[in-house]
């Protein structure tokens, strides 16, 4: 593996020699001043280190132990709640050097079985041996911290601190001029998941914190692991293969990464397809709707039919579309360094209610993934508490259902290409809004239980009615539905970013949605009656299949309802739908439940009015 890291898309990786990880250099420099260390952080994923002018995938424990072992140190004891106490390397000779209580471990092939609870005993006796470390994995795991300490693991943290404390370094010998620590090392997810009294040791005690890869290591990561997926590779197309496999896997850990070539590998992938892999890897399926051929006559064809659904939005319907052209040709977020991760489409439907939002949000799904059922809908009017996102990730650890998982990710989780739609965002806590930045940045998600769940695969569809109401300062309605399309989304969109900005105080979210806002019109007064046919048509047909009747207008009574149920535009084709309801459906079934005539055929001759009450005459 060549030493080299990527700058930016398209340009050669800068050279620079093989260097060791930060953390393990950090460590190196305060070993003679720190007897314990709790590492946090990517303490799970493998770790790239130098060997023969090279970097070297490896895992963490082998890592540490390369930095370790030119200091003097003969070996490492690993602990592990699950698996026990064992010597690393495994030709180490540990002997009764750790004490007689431990002394088995001697050329035992198998981990000892040992108790929290002997954690005390085994720290005072690493700290009293000669030439070794202590590792202990998975600390988080120990215990649980989120009811309070029991006061058996008090107890014991009272006795891991009091030897940190007491330990003295070892002194010096032929590798090494300077006194050094036999060190603890704790490795936890999260540094409080230990008592901070024991994390936070003031000089005794170090936390590093262990960054996820960043580009350059993906990088180089990556140049040890295309050979693998496809040999006989030239160095250009070798380079050039691995700054596209850095740059896809952002977000991915490096043993992420090697799973992500053994998946290539299985599948007789070449490496110019490492995308296919990436998303096999990330989703869980191989099959992509994306680059199905059928996807792009599927939109060219449905065009017509979305225009014909949702009436009188030329505009917003336009816009759509161009946002899904734009993910069918993988052009979603092509500005950025990376856009790999992202969601393949975003959308921020706003405007004036019931004007067929949600009705093209359906439509969306429908045409990319084949059915409605695609669009996985979540009403933002229930998570306005702020405690609610807890339903979306599920529930913290300790808490009921925190192995339940949340609504959101175990629905992406299902089904990784869908539309999601959140309805009504204002609503929503702004507690919530934290959870979609990293959403449309990163296109992943991490629940209450620490799985990933990716969004790379599906479209964000958000809708509003920020910027609709309320008055200007002469106590008129800052919009009405008279007013042309260009007022209407100037003042649309001035409310969006000011309720983003000011009022919720995200204005990075607002930023992040970028040009995707889609802003809806009132409907006109042709839009209104065409709602007003449809939905009568739909009233009528009803009555057909439920009485056997067969019901018409008699003359004018149409235009009369029609002036009735249009009058107010404000409120889109809800509104003409209640007034329908009202005027036309109630004394409907009022008239036809009373009805003693027989007949088939039945004539609506006249509606009349009085006060709030409405009547129809049956003919």
């Amino acid at each position: 593996m060549t030493a080299a890291s990527p700058s930016s898309p398209g340009q050669a990786p800068v050279s620079r020699a093989p260097r060791w990880p930060r953390w393990l250099d950090e460590i190196d420099l305060t070993l003679a001043i720190c007897p314990q260390f709790v590492l946090y952080g990517n303490v799970r994923d493998d770790q790239l280190v130098p060997v023969d002018d090279m970097l070297v995938q490896v895992p963490l424990i082998d890592a540490l132990w390369m930095r370790l072992r030119p200091r003097g140190y003969r070996f490492m004891l690993v602990y592990d709640r699950t698996a026990g106490l064992w010597v690393h390397p495994a030709d180490a000779v540990a002997g009764a050097s750790i004490g007689s209580r431990f002394a088995p471990l001697g050329g035992a092939e198998a981990p000892l079985p040992i108790d929290p609870s002997d954690i005390p005993a085994l720290i005072q006796a690493v700290y009293e041996s000669g030439c070794c470390s202590l590792v202990i994995q998975n600390a988080s795991r120990i215990t649980d911290l989120s009811g309070g300490l029991s006061a058996e693991m008090l107890e014991l943290f009272a006795a891991c601190a009091q030897s940190v404390q007491a330990a003295a370094p070892r002194q010096p010998g032929p590798s090494q001029p300077q006194p050094l620590y036999n060190p603890v090392f704790w490795l936890v997810d999260a540094v409080q998941d230990l008592p901070a009294w024991l994390s936070s040791s003031g000089e005794r005690s170090r936390a590093i914190c262990l960054a996820s890869p960043d580009r350059e290591d993906r990088y180089e990561a990556a140049l040890g692991l295309v050979p693998e997926i496809s040999a006989a590779l030239t160095a250009e197309e070798t380079h050039d293969a691995a700054l596209e496999f850095a740059l896809r896997a952002e977000g991915l850990a490096l043993k992420e990464m090697a799973a992500v070539a053994h998946i290539a590998r299985d599948r007789g992938l070449h490496v110019r397809n490492i995308a296919a892999a990436i998303r096999c890897y990330k989703v869980g399926v191989t099959d992509d709707p994306w680059s199905s051929p059928l996807l792009r006559s599927s939109i060219e064809d449905g065009e017509t039919a979305i225009r014909a659904f949702v009436k009188g939005q030329d505009a917003a319907v336009q816009q759509t579309l161009d946002i899904l052209k734009r993910s069918v040709m993988g052009l979603h977020g092509a500005q950025a360094s990376s856009s790999s991760s992202r969601p393949r489409g975003i959308l921020f439907f706003a405007g004036p209610t019931g004007v067929g939002k949600t009705e093209l949000a359906k439509a969306v799904g429908r045409l990319v993934f084949g059915n409605e059922d695609a669009c996985i809908r979540f009403d933002m009017s229930e998570f306005s508490s702020e405690h609610s996102d807890a339903r979306l990730i599920g529930a913290p650890p300790g808490y009921v259902g925190h192995d339940a998982g949340g609504e959101l990710v175990n629905a992406v989780r299902q089904r990784p290409f869908s539309v999601i739609l959140f309805d009504e965002i204002e609503k929503a806590h702004p507690r919530i809004l934290d959870k979609f930045l990293q959403i449309l940045e990163d296109g992943r998600l991490t629940d209450s239980r620490g799985d990933t769940v990716y969004f790379s695969e599906a479209i964000l569809i958000f809708t509003s009615n920020l910027g609709i109401g309320g008055e200007d300062e002469d106590g008129n309605p800052r919009l009405t539905p008279n007013d042309p399309y260009d007022t209407v989304k100037e003042t649309v969109l001035a409310g969006i970013e000011t309720h983003f900005r000011e009022r919720v105080g995200r204005p990075e979210l607002h930023n992040r949605l970028g040009d995707n806002i889609v802003v809806f019109n009132y409907i006109d007064e042709h839009v209104a009656e065409q709602i007003f046919d449809k939905a009568v048509a739909n009233i009528f047909a009803r009555v057909a299949s439920t009485e056997g009747l067969s019901l018409r207008f008699g003359p004018g009574v149409r235009e009369e309802l029609v002036k009735i149920c249009c009058e107010n535009r404000a409120a889109g084709g809800r509104g003409v739908g209640n007034r329908l309801e009202t005027a036309l459906i109630n004394p409907l079934a009022r008239a036809l439940f009373s009805r003693t005539d027989r007949g088939t055929e039945v004539e609506i001759a006249a509606i009349a009015r009085e006060g709030s009450l409405y009547s129809v005459t049956l003919a």
